[in-house]
């Protein structure tokens, strides 16, 4: 996923999470207005219940004054009731009454008459007018003409209880004179069962009743007992002569948790399942416009690779069949003139240079491929950069000689050990260096500059610098010089061989290396490349031993050559005559085997394993080799192979094989590899 799509994709999250953020807060607005109407309706019954517990008090009260309304009657019609008849009609009206303890008469407020006595003995005489617990409620009905109930509290003779004072007026003329009260004693306890309030918590409500007393203190007149009631509805209900406020809410509150969590769930899985569609809706679109943009890219793309292709395979036609040409016809000059030894040679030497020229070509879309399937991996190597330099100029000195440039190097570093993949250092410096070379004119100058540019944490940067003054390019191509087969000018025209793959696989080699390349160039005036790399110094210094080439000779050394391929066979053998090994000749896997079984044990010295056979390839007759149980199974198998990525490399490595060295054959790198095991055995021994 490239850095656009990501961003793209992040923007929809975000919308995406916007959008669940907008629903879940219209969910939980409905839902809350559902509670709320829930609540709406509880608190609706909750204060009906409330004020029909006050209705039922103040209906039982009534009951209760009917029974004094004869004694009311008597002393309002200006009748003295002795003790005995205030008895009598106490007794007659407690009967069957257990809510009332007892009636009492207080003329101007002071009790005089008490029935039952006996218990109450402690209240006669007292001045309910005065009394600090009695004194508000007294005067209230004294001046209102209203019954007044006072309490609950402790009651003089013991107990909880409640006064209901009921003023008695007489008529003096015209005016109406109070006279006292009429006073009922009420057990609490009783009364409240008789008004069945503890049906409110089997309706599963809390509720507390309290009214305002002395001093502005709550006076709690009923409660169901819980200790703390929190967001109750608070109902104010008008008592004769006072105000009762009710406290109710139900046991669960008045939603229950469950239904705020069932709802937020509820919430939020909407939320979630209309969120994952919208995702869906707009991904689809995205996916849509995308793919539209592909659509039309991919089209784009076609026609520019079809032009690309068409470019290619122009450039490509001329620039392999120049050296394939060259090859078929110096091959025919040099059958007609065999005779002719300095002839021939020349024609050797011509065939030798056109081979080369087209196995670079080769090479060069072989490396592209690698790096554009992300095959291609660097390794980590101690590297010298004076090695570097002097291996570099090696390569070129024949074309600087040739073309008689004049060609300088300067090496402007304190670091001279890095860590880095050494060959594609190299092939980056030497790709550059000999463009410069090609596009310069006999008699030109070329300059490699090496600059150490700063040094910190052991890694360290350089400039690799090359300038030429050949023929330079124009600036509107520059920006072009890094795309594959881009050429300023074909071969014809230019005179130079090249498909245009060197610089892109200069450009993509610096970019796995995170370094960065700058070209500067002017028609007729020259070019100048800067590559910026870094690489961690190496404080470590490679102590290569000096090779001893002048002994190649390798006289009794056998080697099984396996090679289906007949002229391939021969030109192997051929090369390794020249070292004066003894070679045996195997035409497919399974012949191997055969041979090493037939032979006595450590007979071979080295095996040279094609891979791709018939009958067996090189890979399963590597497996079976290792997998013996004798000397056979250490023997060094070299990979002679046309399979030339990466990953074959790899593969045969994995397998057991020794080397991987890829054809054609070089004679160099033959020589290299018979020395390291041949020489090794030596030291062995």
């Amino acid at each position: 996923m490239n850095k656009e799509e990501v961003v793209q994709l992040n923007k929809l999250k975000r919308k995406t999470g916007l959008f669940f953020i907008i629903v879940m807060g219209v969910m939980l607005i409905c839902f809350n207005f559902l509670i709320q109407f829930e609540v709406n309706k509880e608190k609706i019954s909750a204060s009906y219940t409330a004020e029909d517990t006050v209705r039922k008090i103040e209906t039982q009260l009534g009951r209760y004054l009917e029974n004094s309304e004869m004694l009311k009657n008597i002393i309002s019609s200006k009748h003295t009731i002795s003790d005995e008849q205030f008895n009598q009609l106490a007794s007659y009206m407690k009967k069957n009454k257990n809510v009332i303890e007892a009636y009492e008469l207080a003329p101007n407020g002071i009790i005089e008459k008490a029935y039952p006595l006996k218990g109450n003995e402690k209240v006669i005489g007292m001045n309910t007018l005065e009394l600090p617990e009695r004194q508000k409620e007294a005067n209230i009905a004294r001046k209102s003409g209203e019954y007044t109930i006072a309490g609950p509290y402790e009651l003089k003779q013991g107990g909880t209880g409640a006064l209901l004072f009921d003023p008695i007026y007489i008529n003096d003329g015209n005016e109406k004179k109070f006279w006292g009260f009429s006073i009922l004693v009420l057990n609490w306890d009783a009364f409240l069962e008789e008004l069945e309030v503890d049906k409110l918590e089997d309706a599963t409500y809390h509720f507390k009743v309290w009214k305002e007393g002395n001093n502005g203190k709550h006076v709690t007149i009923m409660s169901c007992g819980h200790s703390s009631l929190n967001h109750t509805l608070s109902v104010a209900c008008e008592v004769p002569n006072d105000t009762w406020y009710f406290e109710i809410v139900p046991f669960q509150g008045w939603i229950p948790m469950s239904y705020k969590i069932f709802g937020s769930i509820v919430s939020v899985l909407v939320a979630i399942l209309l969120s994952m569609g919208y995702w869906q809706i707009i991904l689809r679109r995205e996916k849509e416009a995308v793919y539209a943009k592909q659509i039309e890219k991919v089209a784009t793309e076609a026609q520019h690779a079809n032009q690309a292709k068409t470019r290619f395979l122009f450039n490509m036609s001329h620039d392999i069949r120049t050296p394939m040409n060259a090859i078929i016809g110096y091959t025919q000059l040099l059958e007609n003139n065999l005779d002719n030894k300095k002839q021939a040679l020349d024609y050797i030497s011509k065939l030798k240079s056109s081979s080369t020229i087209l196995l670079s070509l080769i090479n060069y879309i072989l490396e592209m491929t690698q790096i554009e399937s992300g095959k291609l991996d660097l390794k980590k190597e101690i590297g010298d950069l004076d090695d570097l330099v002097k291996n570099i100029n090696v390569v070129v000195e024949p074309l600087i000689k040739e073309k008689k440039l004049h060609y300088s190097y300067h090496l402007e570093i304190k670091h001279h050990h890095i860590i880095c993949d050494k060959t594609k250092l190299r092939e980056i410096v030497l790709n550059i260096l000999s463009n410069a070379i090609k596009y310069t004119p006999e008699g030109g100058n070329v300059e490699l500059l090496i600059q150490e540019i700063s040094f910190e944490n052991n890694k360290v940067k350089y400039h690799f610098i090359i300038i030429d003054n050949g023929i330079g390019m124009k600036e509107d191509f520059l920006p072009h010089i890094f795309e594959e087969f881009a050429r300023e000018k074909t071969s014809t025209e230019s005179k130079v061989p090249g498909v245009g793959l060197g610089l892109p696989i200069v450009k993509s080699l610096i970019d796995m290396m995170n370094g960065t390349i700058q070209v500067e160039s002017k028609l007729n005036k020259g070019t100048k490349f800067t590559v910026e790399l870094s690489f961690l110094t190496s404080l470590q210094v490679e102590n290569v031993n000096e090779r001893n080439t002048s002994t190649l000779d390798f006289s009794g050394k056998h080697i099984l050559l396996v090679e289906d391929n007949e002229l391939n066979a021969e030109i192997g053998i051929e090369l390794l005559n020249t070292f004066k090994v003894i070679i045996d000749l195997a035409k497919n896997g399974e012949e191997c085997i055969k041979i090493l079984e037939k032979m006595p044990e450590g007979y071979y010295d080295l095996i040279l394993m094609d891979i791709q056979m018939p009958i067996m390839d090189g890979y399963e007759a590597t497996k079976i080799i290792r997998s013996f149980n004798n000397k056979n199974a250490q023997i060094p198998i070299i990979a002679m192979t046309a399979n030339a990525f990466e990953e074959d490399r790899k593969h045969a490595l994995q397998l057991g094989m020794n080397e991987h060295p890829a054809k054609p054959v070089d004679i160099e790198k033959l020589k290299d590899v018979l020395t390291k095991y041949f020489n090794h055995e030596k030291r062995e021994k």
